[in-house]
């Protein structure tokens, strides 16, 4: 629903499922965007040698 005032867009309500949908795709967005900088400035290693590390981690603990 949107709340309008003099005949402008002010407000908006939606039911808390949608909202949480909504937050949840943001979130989803921010991420994949995160990882694209990332690839983008060259931050990357191999999944083989990221994973040996966190099982090396875990055996210290």
């Amino acid at each position: 629903m949107i709340i309008t005032q003099n005949g402008e867009a002010k407000v908006v309500m939606q039911d808390i499922d949608s909202c949480e949908r909504m937050q949840g795709s943001v979130a989803l967005l921010k991420m994949l965007a995160l990882g694209d900088r990332q690839v983008k400035a060259g931050r990357v290693q191999p999944a083989t040698g990221v994973a040996a590390r966190l099982r090396e981690r875990q055996r210290t603990r």
